[in-house]
């Protein structure tokens, strides 16, 4: 195959796995079920008379999916190839494949495309979903196909993204968090000049290609795109090639660099200290050593550089981002609601919280998983480390490391209720919104800790953390668009709230029970989705305290009932019990 032995060996493996049919079924299913959901938010139990009511709810339907389709495509497409790399990075298997004869562009293109391939069969098994809304009127076949087309080459820009900061840089943690940021950071600049530009300006035709977001509304929208003197057919077309062309270019610079990148500079420096000191007669040259703590868990995670001396670019570029959501923030209209439900202020406030927790998650997970690809984990079994000084450490480690992200969205809200940005916003009210998000960032600690020590394979550890944290805030945004839907038929719907809920469930409990299961984390998966329903509806209802307590009561039994088993998986783990009676 044009993309070399490594795809080859995925396109042949991949369909042998349980999982493989699992996961696109199950997607399917999910969106079946979403479909479900909506009709019942909107229509309930009525009966359809008319031919244009049913359109415009397979059009409604269609506006949905697709951007759902495109976010989760985009996250996936660039966390599964950076995860990728940085697994055979982490692993010492990289060097292995370059000692190989296969050439840049297969490694290269190979890891791009075997990481890329559960993202495209996802895809290709959507197909038939949006296919069936054809049927029912409201979405024309040439919206479907350009809808697909965008997603799909979006999810390859992001995937190649991914795949170049992956080879580009040495560490886990940098890996995963440049890859997110870049994406947000390339979204957030295209959306800042169109602000700035104005719509009457040359650019923003070109520039509004360059997006997929607004790619894809002028093709869900085609009036409004025509409205502003757009042509679906060009700018989906346009956007496409850009999104392709930029997947070219990005592909060709990793394949270019890959042998430059690596092995990295530290394995030459090390090699070459070796032979110096191989060569000389003297005695060998003196090292100072530093005092370590008394928990050597902790001392690593603090006072030393284990995530790489260049981590403080990732807090700089996280810094100016926050910068520039103020900016937004003080220039919006305090008036208006985003999307019917929060004002400028509080979206901003809620994206930069999503975004630090998902870099916490991160964090916390390659703590883990880092170790294990390094095979320190297993030196601690020669120690009297304690399992609670382990998750103490790694605990206190990972919130010192993501300081800066804690902070930074705290710093946002005092900043916006100090200006009067939020209308109602008392001090009473933020000291709720703080609590509950520091109980938010601890869930997200100890989430990643739990899924690093119960899955043996670092991929699907990361990918098993960031994605249960992408689709639980992805699942609350839909679920409070179908809320705000369903204000004035709320009872009627509660069927079909019950349903979405009780999946929700399900799919938290694989997750947080996989590999280490509890009365507990059963018990915390089945109550999570119910108390973050009920904390919802307050919310929309104009509720405060209730919101906070029911949030720190879900997520705080969350993260109790998922550190008791991990530190029991740990110490079984050290040998120092078993699973025996």
């Amino acid at each position: 195959m044009p993309a070399g032995p490594i795809f080859a060996r995925e396109a042949l493996t991949a369909p042998r796995r349980p999982s493989h049919y699992l996961l696109r079924s199950g997607y399917v299913a999910f969106l079946l079920v979403l479909m479900y959901t909506i009709r019942q938010a909107t229509v309930g139990f009525q009966d359809v008379q008319f031919s244009g009511d049913i359109a415009s709810f397979s059009h409604l339907i269609f506006q949905v999916f697709s951007f759902l389709q495109l976010t989760v495509a985009i996250f996936f497409a660039t966390l599964f190839t950076a995860a990728g790399v940085a697994q055979e990075r982490d692993r010492r298997t990289l060097l292995l494949l370059l000692m190989t004869d296969m050439r840049n562009h297969e490694l290269a293109l190979g890891k791009l495309c075997s990481s890329l391939l559960i993202v495209i069969v996802l895809l290709a098994a959507s197909v038939p979903v949006f296919a069936s809304l054809r049927l029912l009127g409201g979405v024309t076949w040439q919206q479907i196909v350009q809808a697909e087309l965008i997603i799909a080459s979006a999810a390859l820009a992001s995937g190649s993204w991914g795949c170049l900061v992956a080879f580009w840089r040495q560490k886990t943690f940098q890996i995963l968090a440049i890859s997110v940021l870049g994406i947000v950071f390339s979204l957030a600049t295209v959306e800042g000049i169109l602000a700035v530009a104005g719509p009457d300006s040359a650019l923003h035709t070109w520039l509004s290609a360059a997006s997929p977001l607004r790619a894809l509304f002028h093709v869900l929208n085609p009036l409004a795109a025509a409205a502003e003197g757009i042509r679906t057919e060009k700018a989906a077309t346009a956007s496409i090639l850009i999104f392709l062309g930029t997947t070219v270019v990005l592909s060709a610079v990793t394949i270019c660099r890959l042998r430059v990148w690596n092995p990295s500079r530290s394995v030459h420096r090390l090699t070459a200290e070796n032979d110096a000191d191989q060569s000389k007669d003297t005695a060998p040259r003196q090292v100072h050593h530093r005092s370590v703590w008394n928990n050597p868990v902790l001392w690593k995670e603090i006072a030393t550089r284990g995530y790489g001396r260049r981590v403080i670019w990732v807090r700089v570029a996280y810094l100016v981002l926050i910068i520039g959501i103020g900016q937004a923030i003080a220039s919006a209209d305090t008036d208006t609601l985003v999307l019917g439900m929060v004002s400028p202020a509080g979206f901003g406030f809620l994206g930069s919280a999503v975004l630090s927790l998902l870099l916490i998650n991160t964090q916390a997970v390659t703590s883990i998983t880092t170790e294990r690809d390094m095979n320190t984990l297993d030196i601690l079994l020669a120690t009297d480390l304690s399992p609670r000084e382990f998750m103490i450490g790694k605990i206190v480690g990972a919130a010192w490391n993501t300081k800066e992200m804690i902070l930074a969205p705290l710093m946002l809200l005092t900043w916006t209720a100090g200006r009067g940005l939020v209308t109602g916003m008392t001090a009473e009210t933020v000291v709720y919104l703080v609590i509950g998000y520091l109980v938010l960032c601890l869930f997200a600690i100890v989430l990643g800790l739990h899924s690093g020590l119960t899955r043996m394979d670092s991929r699907s550890a990361v990918a098993s953390s960031l994605g249960t944290m992408f689709f639980l805030f992805v699942g609350i945004f839909v679920f409070m668009l179908l809320l705000v839907e369903a204000r004035s038929s709320f009872a009627i719907q509660m069927q079909s709230f019950i349903v979405f809920i009780g999946l929700g469930s399900l799919g938290l409990y694989g997750s947080m029970t996989y590999g280490n299961p509890s009365s507990a984390l059963t018990l915390a998966s089945l109550l999570l989705p119910f108390l973050t329903f009920y904390s919802i509806t307050d919310f929309l209802l104009g509720g405060t305290l209730g919101v906070f307590l029911w949030i720190c009561v879900a997520y705080g039994f969350a993260s109790v009932a998922m550190l008791v088993p991990t530190v029991s998986d740990f110490d079984i783990a050290l040998g120092r019990s078993s699973n025996d009676g």
